[in-house]
């Protein structure tokens, strides 16, 4: 009955992926020979072209299969969907483009030697397109998933072995996201004290014992077992009871005390191994994330490089030092690195008080020097610091080695910030929290980045950093 119902849910997403691909064929045509955004030397034969379609209508869904985009996953990562349908399209392209070198198909009856050649630009535009069709169908199948599931079609009715912490935090999750269609219908528990428990709407329905008798009277699709650790051997016997029911069994361990990040699921030579630090920045999104650095530090860096010597004079012109401050700070796993700023206070500031944090309208800075922080151009140069790769756009900004010791003797998972790059503007920034401010709750605000980092995420702290944060009162 699952099974059946993801072939089914895979067919839709087929179905619609075909329809998506067939526009996205017809609409490179018309922009590559009807519009002509590129001139082209003549008019090709249309059947021509058309004659590729069967071979992109199988080629396409075998790639998009073994990407694994027709593997059923409620509640999927729309950012993952989206970087593998990139993957399959440019894969599907050159494989496309690999089956049409070696075919040749002749162009002209009466000259055997003259060779059919199919435009490199129509597919550069067939496989864009094909992805932006793609994402906009599979986004409008999801929405009429989601209303019909909401509506209360097409649901999967869940039952949650264990009504402890973890089991109501579990459902609490399920039924927060109802658009996914998931339906608890109650829980397990083998606790005398928990039979009238009501939470969230939902009751204990029996003990273990009972449960492939309840599986069958409530017709359930999933079971989530949710026991503590030491319930080792109920979790045992729950799972030897439904073994022989056509139910998706999920195990929820009961770790949540100790998970310290995004906890994930590893291989070691085929035994299962849970990492508890995991983090979301790993693989493509590393990737992603570090191109996205590179080209908008770079841009920044040509961009501002005109006004540069302006700066420079009037930060040596007031009191004849130099231009830059270097400054040792901790960034990723760990590691010192020289911090980039412009120069905005006076010369050996620190030579008597050692590191201080900086106050409000502080006497040492340079009248230049406080124009310079309150629109955080002093901050510029550390640009360089990204292109170098010590330090990233967007992440927790990095502290001096002297206070980051300070830090963790009061806050134990102040070091959980290292296992990302530092970055020149952040979550906690954005929000307020810079400068002399509560480490506690910048604390809350990195470590809520580090664990839902997305793409998306790291363009909304770039565009309130634009929005509001050039110019604070922080200091």
């Amino acid at each position: 009955m699952i099974r059946q119902r993801h072939k089914i849910t895979a067919i839709i997403y087929l179905v619609g992926d075909l329809v998506a691909t067939v526009a996205a064929f017809f609409a490179a045509w018309y922009l590559r020979f009807e519009v002509s955004i590129y001139p082209a030397a003549e008019q090709p034969d249309f059947l021509r072209y058309l004659s590729l379609l069967p071979l992109i209508l199988v080629l396409w869904p075998i790639v998009f299969y073994f990407h694994g985009l027709y593997q059923m996953q409620r509640g999927r990562s729309r950012s993952e969907e989206a970087i593998n349908l990139v993957v399959a399209a440019i894969l599907a392209s050159l494989l496309l483009s690999f089956a049409i070198v070696w075919v040749r198909p002749v162009a002209r009856a009466d000259v055997p030697y003259a060779i059919f050649g199919y435009s490199r630009l129509f597919l550069v535009l067939l496989a864009t397109l094909d992805v932006v069709f793609v994402v906009a169908m599979r986004n409008a199948i999801r929405k009429v998933l989601s209303r019909l599931r909401l509506s209360g079609h097409n649901l999967q009715r869940i039952l949650v072995v264990g009504a402890g912490v973890l089991g109501k935090e579990v459902s609490k999750k399920l039924l927060g996201h109802r658009e996914l269609g998931f339906d608890v219908v109650g829980f397990l528990d083998d606790d005398p004290g928990k039979a009238n428990l009501r939470f969230e709407g939902l009751t204990v329905l029996g003990n273990l014992d009972a449960v492939e008798e309840i599986v069958q009277r409530e017709r359930i699709d999933q079971i989530f077992v949710a026991l503590p650790v030491e319930a080792h051997r109920k979790t045992m016997r729950v799972l030897r009871s439904v073994a022989k029911e056509c139910v998706e069994v999920r195990l929820v361990p009961d770790i949540l005390q100790y998970a310290t990040l995004n906890a994930s699921l590893e291989d070691l030579d085929g035994t299962p191994v849970i990492n508890l630090s995991q983090v979301p920045l790993q693989g493509w999104g590393s990737l992603i994330k570090r191109s996205l650095d590179i080209v908008l530090a770079a841009s920044a860096l040509i961009c501002l490089l005109p006004f540069f010597p302006f700066v420079a004079l009037a930060i040596w012109i007031e009191d004849r030092g130099p231009i830059f401050y270097h400054q040792e700070r901790m960034g990723l796993d760990r590691r010192s690195f020289q911090i980039l700023k412009l120069r905005s206070m006076r010369v050996g500031a620190e030579a008597t008080t050692g590191p201080v944090w900086a106050t409000k309208d502080d006497p040492r800075r340079t009248r230049f020097g406080a124009f310079l922080r309150k629109w955080s151009l002093d901050e510029l140069p550390q640009l360089w610091n990204v292109v170098r790769g010590e330090m990233s756009i967007v992440g927790p900004r990095p502290e001096r080695p002297a206070f980051v010791f300070a830090f963790k003797e009061k806050l134990p998972q102040y070091m959980l910030r290292h296992r990302v790059k530092s970055g020149i503007t952040g979550w906690a920034q954005v929000h307020g929290w810079r400068g002399n401010t509560s480490i506690k709750k910048r604390l809350q605000y990195d470590l809520y980045y580090i664990e839902n980092w997305s793409l998306k995420l790291d363009l909304k702290i770039l565009w309130m950093t634009l929005r509001h944060g050039l110019r604070h009162n922080a200091y």
